[in-house]
Parts: C-alpha cells; sequence; structure tokens
C-alpha cells in the first residue's frame, strides 16, 4: 500500500491550489458511484455518459467525498469498517483507513487532519486522526447518527441521529457535545448555506427540510415538502444540496421520485423534477447547470438539466447506487 498518498502534510501542501480547482481550472470529466451490493465504484465518462470500468472497493460503499487536494476519493465502507483510498489518477485502490465499525457518512476537517465518522451501531461520532490512523475520541450522540457535517472554519460538527429526531453540535477544540436541536423525523443529510449562516436538514420521514440558524443553533424554519398526487408518506427527502451563490437548493425527494428546486430566499419549491425510483444522492456540476441524482431502487443516475429543469437521461449503475462524486 501506498500510505504516502494518503499524508496529511501532503494535503496541506494541496490546499491553496484545492480552493483554485474548486472555483476554476479543473474540469470534471467522471462520475463515480458507489454500489453498496456490487463492492464497486461505477465510473461513468460525463462527456457521452459512457460507462468505463467499474473500480473494485471494499465491502459496501457508501459514502464518498474527494480529499482536500482532489487526488483521492475517499470511501465509506460499512461492512469493513474503513475507508478505502482511491486514486484518481490510476483508478485504482491504494490504501484503507481503519475506521470504527458500520461507518456510514464521514466528513473532513478543512486541513484534511481528522475524520469524523457517524457510527450507527455505537450511537457515536467517531474522531479519527489521519496521520496515526487511531480513534482519538468517540462523542456519544443519539441513536443510529447519520449526517456529518462540518464548519467551514473547522470548530463545529453536526451529527443528525435519526431515532433522535435532533441534530447534535459538536466542538471540535474540546471534543464535547455543546447543543442538541429538536428537527423533524428521522433527519438524514445536512447542507450548510455558503456563507455558513445556516444548517439544512432533510428529514425522510417529516417530508420536509429543518431550516437551522447556526448564530442561534435553533430551527427558524420548517419547509414541508409536497407533490401532487404524492402522500405525505411517500415523500422521503434523503440527498440535499445548496448552490455556490446560496440561491437555490436541490432535494431528493425518496420513494417520490422526484428533486425538488428550491429558492432559498423564499423558501418556496419552484420545480419539480420526475427522476428514477428512489431519488436518493446528488451532485451538482462546478458550472452548475446539471444535477446527477442517484436513484436507489431503479439502480441508476439520472441526469437533469437545471435550466430547464428537466430530466435529460438515466444511466444504469451498480446495485443499491449510495453516493455520486464528480470528478
Amino acid at each position: 500500500m501506498h500510505h504516502a498518498l494518503f499524508s496529511p502534510i501532503r494535503w496541506l501542501s494541496a490546499l491553496a491550489l484545492a480552493g483554485l480547482l474548486h472555483g476554476a481550472a479543473q474540469a470534471q470529466t467522471l462520475a463515480l458511484v458507489s454500489s453498496e451490493k456490487d463492492n464497486a465504484i461505477t465510473v461513468i465518462r460525463l462527456a457521452d455518459l459512457q460507462l468505463q470500468a467499474p473500480i473494485p472497493t471494499c465491502k459496501r460503499p457508501r459514502h464518498m467525498q474527494l480529499s482536500a487536494n482532489r487526488q483521492q476519493l475517499l470511501v465509506a465502507c460499512s461492512d469493513s469498517a474503513a475507508a478505502d483510498v482511491i486514486d484518481l489518477r490510476s483508478l485504482r485502490s491504494v490504501d484503507r483507513i481503519p475506521l470504527s465499525d458500520d461507518p456510514e457518512i464521514f466528513d473532513l476537517s478543512p486541513d484534511g487532519r481528522t475524520f469524523y465518522v457517524s457510527n450507527e451501531d455505537d450511537a457515536a461520532l467517531s474522531i479519527i486522526d489521519a496521520t496515526s490512523r487511531k480513534i482519538v475520541a468517540s462523542v456519544p450522540v443519539g441513536r443510529e447518527p447519520e449526517g456529518v457535517k462540518v464548519s467551514a472554519d473547522g470548530k463545529t460538527v453536526y451529527v443528525s441521529s435519526e431515532v433522535a429526531n435532533s441534530v447534535h453540535v459538536i466542538d471540535t477544540a474540546s471534543r464535547k457535545l455543546v447543543k442538541t436541536i429538536a428537527v423533524g423525523q428521522r433527519p438524514r443529510r445536512m447542507a450548510l448555506s455558503p456563507d455558513g449562516k445556516e444548517l439544512w436538514v432533510s428529514n425522510e420521514l417529516g417530508a420536509s427540510i429543518s431550516i437551522i440558524s447556526t448564530a442561534e443553533q435553533k430551527v427558524v424554519h420548517t419547509l414541508t415538502l409536497d407533490l401532487k398526487g404524492a402522500r405525505a408518506s411517500d415523500i422521503t427527502p434523503v440527498g440535499l444540496l445548496i448552490g455556490r451563490d446560496g440561491k437555490r437548493a436541490y432535494v431528493a425527494m425518496g420513494r417520490a421520485n422526484h428533486v425538488a428546486f428550491i429558492d432559498v430566499a423564499s423558501r418556496q419549491i419552484t420545480e419539480r423534477v420526475l427522476v428514477g425510483r428512489r431519488a436518493w444522492g446528488l451532485a451538482l456540476s462546478q458550472d452548475e447547470s446539471r444535477l446527477y441524482v442517484v436513484n436507489g431502487l431503479s439502480d441508476d443516475l439520472t441526469v437533469v438539466d437545471v435550466k430547464a429543469a428537466r430530466a435529460l437521461k438515466s444511466v444504469p449503475v451498480g446495485r443499491v447506487p449510495h453516493t455520486v462524486v464528480l470528478y
């Protein structure tokens, strides 16, 4: 294994470059989709939506995230208790980072030195030092923790608890739980507004989005999702994104098989786009002209034209796709 590829020092030296890449130069060429049942990453060429050779990975790959320098893809594998490290130049697994049992969602500190991982079975947030590869702290949270989101300044970690219907606020310096915020039923994923002032939380069994003021640390608005002809129980939001300018949010509506476009200022749904079965994970292209939607029950990826608010094409991917990352 090439452990140097995961060196936090290398990540740190590339932070300035990573910031430039995010806003400009590097063109995205691939969509990478984790498949829980196939133990593989599906690779799709964005130019023509053609499937490339899949990347074998560890058991039950779920959440994925780019490293700070955008040279590695980090994959949380729930049944391997590890993060697989995929080198994006060779599209091969080059390392494994031990995590605690059943890792589902994770996030990284801004400097890339620390993993924050939700562990459903332990009802805890594990804090892992990337250099020593050791768990340095475990913070008890509500049962079945799911979403993990680190603030841009790295001072706060938010963790959603599906059973407790809460978002837990953890101070990274003290590694202590400092606040618990009641949200909707079965909160799943979270998105921070670009200015860091709001945290949006998808409530899977509440057919809603809880909007939290990060300054006040309380819910300031609950946005109810609806769809003509659908019962509230059929609207099960999970995936959630906010555009770079903070003006529009996107929510995958789960069993309702649609994605909602939301005007952030007015808190109103402006468009509802039909995609595949159980719309789940989301990714936006760099110019935000395309939205890529992972559909967990139809085992495909739908490409949505954002300006026209319509689906363009669906591409078959692996069984039970979970997360899509663009590179």
